[in-house]
């Protein structure tokens, strides 16, 4: 899948949270496209894509000159996101991640090509660039998609994108309020970097490795230990 079409991916998984963590009870209007593209992070043709998948899928529907609305029946897959993501809570999501998403990058060590490493590589260059927090984990998710995407097996990548939206509708909302932007020393970007070097080195036990201390770190900043024992 080329950079595009994982943008809109991305744009796809960032709506569907958002449209999980909505009160559906009704006809319930979405926002104006340039106000959704600031809230998701992401680029007025990457929404489009995510908002043509929706539409086409019976998900929404526009009127002209009214704007665009989730139906009066909510969308299948993402009640089903919804229902598990109200049955469940960051730390278990955490604990999810921390079983699934090492071996996914021990796979991709095996298995990424030379193009899957270039475009880890770019998305490693434009999460430091990220202007937002919300512009960051949408760049964030689209790496570790990439990483999915290069385990080459379709079983994987599926549970990584159930478990990925079940992520991004618990942990909506949850920006940080201490900079307006990723700080330039933020630990993810040398995490990343040893994950994709790990991949690129077809280092399976490295990049393995690599993963679980960056999920650790995230779980550890995420997660307050109280909440944790609860």
């Amino acid at each position: 899948m080329d950079d595009s079409a994982n943008g809109g991916h991305a744009a796809l998984v960032q709506l569907q949270a958002y449209l999980a963590q909505m009160d559906l009870s009704g006809e319930t209007r979405l926002p104006a496209e340039r106000d959704l593209c600031e809230s998701l992070g992401v680029s007025r043709g990457d929404l489009r894509k995510a908002l043509a998948v929706l539409e086409k899928d019976g998900r929404i529907w526009r009127h002209v000159g009214k704007g665009t609305f989730v139906g009066s029946g909510p969308v299948e897959e993402t009640i089903g996101i919804s229902e598990i993501a109200g049955r469940t809570n960051p730390a278990d999501v955490m604990r999810a991640r921390l079983i699934i998403e090492p071996e996914i990058a021990r796979e991709a060590a095996l298995h990424a090509t030379l193009s899957d490493i270039a475009s880890m590589r770019q998305s490693l260059v434009q999460t430091r660039e990220a202007a937002t927090w919300r512009q960051y984990e949408n760049l964030d998710n689209l790496l570790h998609r990439q990483i999915a995407q290069a385990s080459r097996n379709t079983v994987l990548l599926g549970l990584f994108d159930v478990l990925n939206a079940v992520r991004r509708t618990v942990v909506w909302g949850r920006l940080r309020s201490d900079s307006a932007r990723p700080p330039a020393d933020h630990h993810s970007f040398a995490d990343h970097e040893r994950i994709v070097d790990a991949i690129a080195d077809r280092d399976l036990g490295g990049a393995a490795a690599a993963m679980r201390l960056h999920l650790q770190q995230v779980e550890r900043r995420l997660i307050p230990l109280r909440e944790a024992a609860e």
